[in-house]
């Protein structure tokens, strides 16, 4: 019981539950602009996948930025470089989620809402470490 605790409060700090909450909040973004394009607008599955992604990349930096990693950036050059390798790292996940999607919906023919709920989780997850070991490095 005492090296459960241990591991609970290894692994629960306040910037993982910050990220959790925020994870869970960008997801949401993701989703419901996923929702709207294809459901109301009409635009082509993979196409609104891939503006709900750069919707919720947005939205990822700004909370990420102050409110999970709180970010020490104060000067321009330091705020442009954390902001291009924050989005280099959303790059690099934003393709794994196209090409996850791609497969699961297009290849495997699973459901457009559960492939996008299936690959998020994989990507919630490494843009985590991303964030927290390549963008926000301190």
């Amino acid at each position: 019981m005492e090296q459960i605790k241990k591991l609970i409060k290894k692994f629960c700090t306040k910037e993982l539950i910050l990220y959790a909450i925020f994870g869970v909040l960008t997801t949401i973004v993701n989703f419901v602009c996923f929702y709207i394009l294809t459901e109301f607008i009409h635009i082509e599955e993979n196409l609104s996948n891939a503006f709900s992604i750069v919707a919720s990349i947005l939205f990822a930096y700004f909370t990420n930025r102050k409110l999970v990693f709180n970010s020490t950036a104060t000067t321009a050059k330091e705020k442009l470089t954390e902001f291009g390798k924050f989005i280099l790292g959303r790059a690099f996940s934003m393709i794994v989620e196209l090409v996850g999607f791609f497969l699961m919906f297009n290849i495997a023919s699973i459901n457009e809402f559960v492939s996008k709920a299936l690959i998020s989780i994989i990507v919630i997850i490494l843009n985590f470490f991303i964030s927290k070991f390549f963008a926000f490095k301190k």
